[in-house]
């Protein structure tokens, strides 16, 4: 495994510096089945620490095993946060996330405990240590009108509208992203003004009472490839099967949309047709993989180039 690693500061401990004490926190990131988890769990215990997800998924409750959130037996051992807080009909971004985070953190600094942070969602984690764009707040009304013209024309079609729109932004952005591109959209129709100009405006809000460590675990791409599929077949011997199809459950009794955002986990849908009769399950698994080998090629590069 090759782990790249950056320190802000020259020790574990709050420094004073010109008179200004600032608490550090730990960043432990990478794409999924790197290992971050395992890492952020184990120097939590040597530092005395809580771990704090910034892994957008891992955020819903409803999917525990199919999102890798921690075990019971992890819990135990030391504290962990923002894991499984919202609810399958809630919504979150950079910003509604970044706000719960420092929250986290600052009350784990108040108890003497070190803040480790862990997740695969890069953009989280940037907003965490370098602030916002200053975008306007949105209301609620726009972000519905974004979500119903999406729904009526497609993904693919509404991509090509935000293309037209915003080239700068589409041009960095995953097609596939739903949240990050219906964000893109009511940012235009709000404002006026494409995404795009308003992240290239100074950021604001960058915490100056906390300090960085940030640890980017990235395994050589074989070995990532080979961890992803065995920790898929690891969710399939302990039943996630069963737990999508519990889910699917209350989606086709109208309880869960059927476009909330734990259905964008990695897997869902693959075995969602399974369980709907459309593949057999040897095909969806296989199709699982295939999703999850090729996120996790995408955030090792937007790591790479980003972070």
């Amino acid at each position: 495994m090759c782990v790249l690693f950056h320190s802000n500061s020259r020790n574990q401990k709050r420094k004073r510096n010109n008179k200004v004490t600032k608490a550090i926190v730990h960043i432990i990131a990478g794409p999924t089945a790197s290992g971050k988890s395992a890492r952020a769990l184990t120097l939590a215990q040597d530092l005395g620490g809580v771990v704090v997800n910034a892994d957008s998924m891992q955020l819903y409750n409803g999917l525990a095993l199919l999102t890798a959130q921690p075990s019971t037996d992890d819990c135990a051992v030391v504290q962990h946060r923002l894991y499984g807080v919202l609810g399958v009909h809630g919504q979150t971004n950079a910003v509604s996330w970044r706000a719960m985070a420092l929250k986290e953190i600052r009350e784990a600094i108040e108890c003497d405990l070190v803040p480790v942070v862990v997740g695969g969602t890069g953009f989280y984690l940037k907003a965490l240590m370098e602030g916002l764009s200053p975008i306007p707040e949105i209301p609620s009304e726009v972000r519905i009108l974004a979500e119903d013209l999406l729904e009526r024309v497609g993904m693919e079609d509404f991509f090509e509208i935000i293309r037209e729109h915003d080239p700068d932004f589409a041009a960095k952005a995953d097609p596939q992203n739903r949240q990050r591109l219906v964000r893109a959209f009511e940012v235009i129709q709000h404002t006026g003004r494409p995404m795009s100009y308003w992240q290239s405006l100074p950021l604001e809000g960058a915490p100056d009472d906390l300090e960085f460590n940030v640890e980017i675990i990235s395994p050589e791409r074989d070995v990532l490839y080979e961890r992803c599929n065995a920790r898929f077949d690891q969710m399939v011997a302990q039943g996630v099967v069963d737990e999508v199809a519990a889910f699917d459950e209350l989606i086709e009794a109208g309880k869960i949309p059927p476009e909330c955002p734990l259905t964008h986990a990695l897997g869902f849908q693959p075995l969602q047709a399974y369980l709907r009769g459309e593949m057999d399950l040897e095909t969806a698994i296989v199709l699982a993989k295939n999703e999850t080998r090729h996120y996790a090629k995408r955030q090792a590069t937007w790591f790479r180039h980003q972070m």
